[in-house]
């Protein structure tokens, strides 16, 4: 029972040494946090795209497209973490990283295999002659006589001789069968493999960060290439509505010149006008054709078997809520990636430190030998052994203190890639605030001015159905009219743009404590390609084709309503 006890006692000094750690205590990096962001400090006015976080609103969906109310782009959305191949490539990465972390966890358990083999060897007569000496040699007969005692001596058979000489038979063929079983296991005397472990699972958290990042990414290109899609659509049916006008301006210009009143050089101008402007509304079509690729790319699906038809741009702002900057360390993937990986070059600060210290490896083997396969498992035929090896460094030229030197540099590059990553989060932040507050101002402006456009088309129409004024003002007016409005789309459009990257950069819903919804995420995310919504793409001609009618001027004000977007909330005096 000595031996065991004596066992167990050094197993168990062993693992009180395990305690040891040499990573530094790790608290995330220190950063000068604001009380509030510079662009939101005035408040939110209505229609500026964000309002100040409450606290029963203040989390953005997890399905932060819904807020734009768009059934199709809610359609794409929910598309992208399915089939978009770039997030199945960071859900893939991830996975990897999980791997790695099951991989590092084995070292807390013992190693065991098994290495069974057959061998035949025959050893030459030169070194079988080496082991001859004065304590044992062969006689003729094949006999050989050891010394035992004074005056005494005992002669064993030839087959169990052990030395011999060319004559003999150490230098005759023979087999070698084995069956050995080896436990080994190395103690974690100074925290080298629970650093490690730590070290794979906080690089596999900045994964799993990354993954998010790579999918918010993706998601806010979708919605940004579909408002744009949206926002030529609409542009498009403006044109339309100018091709109308320059249209009916050519028939009328035509019956003025007939009378004599026009010439020749007013037909040229509107002529010029009016192909110019067929001109731009065919090159829409290009822009158009891209953004519905682009948009094909990021479901997964190839350009070609994909389509969108046109449809009314619905200018959608929704109320983003924005909560304090400190926030943003907890909502922000990026930031919570780069956090990850100091904590991972703090915990390789450790591994580094434990290479100055000895390392304590138990093992033990056990198992059968034979000459003969047939008597391989006979009792006298086993063997065993168990001990522990110490291994320690004694002199490597400065190469342990270099290793460690470098991990206190990475892990400063680190604190400083994190802070630099929330600075330009903040930044980020205060654009777009700033971007949607102006933005704002401006839609309420171009919004006032497309008003007083449309009011002056409606005047000259009034006055040419008296008799007043000829339908050339009513062009003039209305083609003015038309380029205010277009204006104010861009607006419209930027706002959005502008929305979309607030969410973006406010983290899209996510927060970095709910680790276990991105454990699910990869579980739905795969490598496939997406399938084409049901739209025959052959059907909808890109461009649309030009209108070559003229235009009535009840028609033209019908138009004009139809064509006028929404007050923009804090309009109204």
């Amino acid at each position: 029972m000595t031996q065991p006890i004596r066992w167990l006692s050094l197993l168990l000094v062993a693992g009180s040494l395990g305690a040891c750690n040499f990573a530094p205590h790790y608290d995330a990096p220190a950063m000068p946090l604001q009380t509030a962001f510079k662009e939101a400090a005035p408040g939110a006015k209505p229609g500026d795209g964000w309002q100040p976080a409450q606290p029963k609103d203040g989390e953005i969906p997890e399905h932060w497209w819904e807020v734009y109310q768009d059934p199709d782009l809610d359609d794409l959305e929910n598309r992208v973490a399915i089939s978009n191949q770039t997030v199945a490539a960071a859900a893939a990465n991830y996975r990897a990283a999980r791997a790695l972390v099951s991989a590092a966890q084995a070292a807390f358990f013992p190693s065991l295999s098994l290495d069974p083999s057959a061998t035949r060897s025959r050893t030459s007569a030169a070194v079988a002659n080496l082991g001859g000496g004065a304590n044992s040699s062969t006689s003729a007969t094949g006999t050989a006589t050891t010394p035992t005692a004074p005056g005494t001596t005992t002669t064993t058979p030839p087959s169990t001789s052990t030395t011999a000489t060319s004559s003999g038979t150490a230098t005759t063929a023979h087999s070698i069968y084995a069956l050995p079983l080896e436990l080994s296991y190395q103690v974690d005397l100074w925290g080298s493999i629970r650093n490690t472990v730590a070290q794979d699972r906080f690089s596999a958290q900045a994964t799993a960060a990354q993954l998010v990042t790579a999918l918010l990414s993706t998601q806010s290109s979708l919605a940004q290439d579909y408002f744009q899609l949206r926002a030529l659509d609409e542009q498009r049916r403006i044109l339309d509505a100018t091709l109308a006008d320059y249209q009916a301006s050519i028939h009328l210009i035509d019956a003025l010149k007939r009378t004599g009143i026009d010439s020749d050089e007013d037909m040229a101008e509107a002529e010029t006008q009016l192909y110019t402007a067929q001109a731009q509304a065919t090159d829409l079509g290009v822009a158009r054709a891209q953004y519905e690729h682009a948009i094909a790319v990021l479901i997964g699906v190839p350009p070609a078997n994909f389509s969108l038809p046109p449809k009314a741009y619905a200018a959608n702002l929704p109320a983003v809520p924005v909560a304090v900057p400190s926030a943003l360390l907890e909502r922000r993937a990026d930031i919570a990636a780069a956090e990850r990986q100091v904590a991972a070059s703090n915990a390789e600060i450790g591994v580094a430190r434990a290479a100055f210290f000895p390392s304590l490896t138990l093992s033990a083997s056990g198992g059968y030998e034979a000459t003969a396969l047939g008597k391989l498992f006979n009792w006298p035929n086993r063997f065993w052994s168990i001990g522990p090896d110490l291994a320690q460094t004694l002199f490597d030229g400065g190469q342990r203190r270099a290793a460690v030197a470098q991990a206190h540099a990475q892990n400063d590059a680190a604190a400083a890639n994190y802070r630099q990553t929330v600075l330009a989060a903040f930044q980020s932040v205060e654009d777009n605030l700033a971007s949607l507050r102006v933005l704002a101002q401006e839609l309420r402006e171009r919004h006032r001015a497309t008003v007083a456009a449309q009011r002056a088309v409606e005047l000259s129409v009034v006055r040419f159905q008296n008799g007043v004024d000829s339908y050339i003002n009513v062009i003039t007016n209305q083609n003015t009219f038309l380029t205010s409005r277009e204006s104010e789309l861009q607006v419209q459009l930027e706002q959005q743009i502008a929305s979309v990257n607030l969410i973006n950069n406010l983290g899209g819903g996510w927060r970095a404590s709910d680790w276990t919804r991105t454990e699910s995420l990869t579980r739905q995310i795969r490598a496939k390609p997406g399938e084409a919504p049901a739209a025959d793409a052959a059907s909808i001609p890109n461009p649309p084709p030009t209108p070559t009618e003229g235009i009535k001027p009840e028609e033209l004000l019908q138009q004009n309503r139809d064509a006028m977007a929404p007050e923009p909330p804090g309009e109204q005096q």
